[in-house]
């Protein structure tokens, strides 16, 4: 028999994903694993020594009857244990979002662009280990464009790593990197066919709190300035977590056209969406339309 194999929707193999990419932010998969571990062994330790630790609520918290030792010390496995199976399933969520969900998702917001024989610059912003700016590379290849696409990214050290991936997927020669800061993007106006993101935008702005004014100020200031680089009919596709609303609101004060958001989908233990727009060809005055496309 054959050996089974487990592959992301996109027909790829989670561990050729990893072995390109590697992990980002693996010191909190460690931490939910760890504590996973403690309180899985705790809560074994609770049910093979019950009698002991029944006999120790007893004499250190001075119950007066065994009865409710007893169930002191049965709630208190029953907490470890639920404690345990609730780590494990963040982490596994967590190992998942990065990697086999990133890859998916990527597909899914190329594949919301539509034609993209007619694209001859990209822009991903916050390109990370450059999955989405990896899998935009790919298909300008695929369609066979004389297209690019470049990567914008915080970090001088991130964009070298990309480019090594990029290399490594076979799409080296698509693909720039450029270091930069988002909230000012070193474009001119109206530069780019498709300007794309991946579970970025909300991480702009958070030395100031995710939830505060400042934050969202600064998200927004992002958002606008997608808007900016694009060219009059390009498209813009967005997938982040939890902040969708006030894209949608900032999206629609900025007059874009065909606003999209996609179901929603559960990254890193929060609620995720995409969100698609087109730039107008011409300055419309109105509240834009929002769809809820569940095609995505």
């Amino acid at each position: 028999m054959g050996k089974t194999v487990m592959t992301t929707t996109g027909g790829r193999d989670w561990s050729q994903i990893y072995t390109i990419y590697g992990m980002d932010q693996w010191q909190t998969l460690l931490f939910l694993l760890f504590h996973a571990i403690f309180f899985a062994v705790l809560s074994i330790l609770f049910l093979v020594y019950f009698n002991s630790v029944c006999a120790f609520f007893e004499s250190f918290f001075l119950f007066t009857t065994g009865g409710a030792a007893r169930f002191a010390a049965g709630f208190a496995g029953c907490v470890t244990a639920l404690s345990a199976v609730c780590l494990f399933f963040a982490a596994g969520n967590f190992f998942y979002s990065a990697l086999p969900l990133h890859h998916d998702m990527a597909q899914r917001i190329v594949n919301s662009v539509g034609d993209w024989s007619t694209v001859k610059l990209a822009l991903d912003i916050g390109c990370g280990r450059g999955i989405l700016l990896n899998t935009v590379a790919t298909q300008l290849k695929k369609t066979g464009s004389s297209g690019r696409v470049v990567g914008l990214d915080r970090s001088k050290r991130t964009t070298l790593s990309t480019l090594r991936t990029a290399n490594m997927e076979g799409v080296g020669e698509y693909v720039t990197c450029r270091e930069g800061d988002v909230r000012s993007l070193p474009f001119g106006d109206n530069y780019f066919d498709v300007v794309v993101s991946a579970v970025f935008v909300h991480t702009v702005g958070k030395e100031y709190g995710h939830r505060t004014v400042e934050a969202a100020a600064e998200r927004m200031r992002v958002l606008g300035e997608m808007v900016r680089v694009l060219k009059p009919g390009g498209i813009g596709v967005v997938w982040d977590l939890q902040h969708v609303p006030e894209y949608v609101r900032r999206l629609q004060e900025l007059k874009m056209e065909d606003i999209r958001v996609s179901e929603r989908v559960t990254a890193f233990m929060v609620s995720s969406h995409i969100v698609s727009f087109r730039k107008p060809s011409q300055h419309i005055v109105g509240p834009g339309e929002v769809r809820l496309d569940w095609r995505f």
